[in-house]
């Protein structure tokens, strides 16, 4: 088995004024937020958005466990559509005591490099920083954060402090690289 070394990156904003907001993209784009629970749904844009760049952690999961992960107060998912048609998400998760990590980010491959990625985020950024305001049990939001690593897409980190991002930490670990294959969302969906 074939050893790499992966690096990732955390990321955080302390102040809603942090945020850079990104030019809405032409055309029909939206942002919709997905408010029924649907494992079939967040399983197909989470292994869209991932499949090629290795996000593997939540494929095994049962239809029970998405479904308490998307239920769970504080859980938000947040969609971009182009014309109707699915081309992303991201997805807030208020950990307490005023921090709101951003868990997963990203655009299907077909619908990179069309600007949608720095509305998305600037979009769920947003939304992070008034997460207290929709859960008032929760402390007013002071921190937004997120982590990406070496495996992700070439404008990931560029976009993040395009946004107003800071770096807090870094580590490099090894991991191996032949332990999963990248799935996309069927097996053979992206060709080499």
């Amino acid at each position: 088995m074939t050893s790499i070394a992966v690096t990732t990156w955390s990321l955080e904003q302390t102040a809603p004024t942090d945020l850079r907001p990104a030019a809405v993209p032409e055309g029909d784009v939206r942002v919709v937020r997905a408010e029924v629970p649907s494992p079939e749904f967040s399983r197909f844009l989470y292994a869209s958005v991932g499949g090629d760049i290795r996000w593997t952690d939540r494929l095994g999961w049962t239809y029970a466990r998405w479904l308490e992960h998307l239920d769970r107060p504080g859980t938000e998912t947040w969609v971009a559509y182009e014309r109707g048609t699915p081309a992303g998400y991201v997805e807030l998760r208020a950990q307490g005591d005023g921090v709101v990590e951003i868990v997963h980010f990203g655009l299907i491959p077909a619908f990179r490099g069309r600007r949608i990625g720095g509305h998305l985020l600037s979009y769920g950024v947003a939304r992070a920083w008034d997460l207290a305001e929709r859960w008032p049990e929760r402390k007013p939001t002071a921190r937004v954060w997120l982590h990406t690593c070496s495996k992700d897409g070439e404008h990931a980190m560029d976009n993040y402090r395009r946004r107003g991002f800071r770096l807090f930490d870094t580590k490099v670990e090894d991991e191996d690289e032949d332990e999963v294959a990248a799935p996309g969302p069927w097996p053979g969906a992206h060709p080499a």
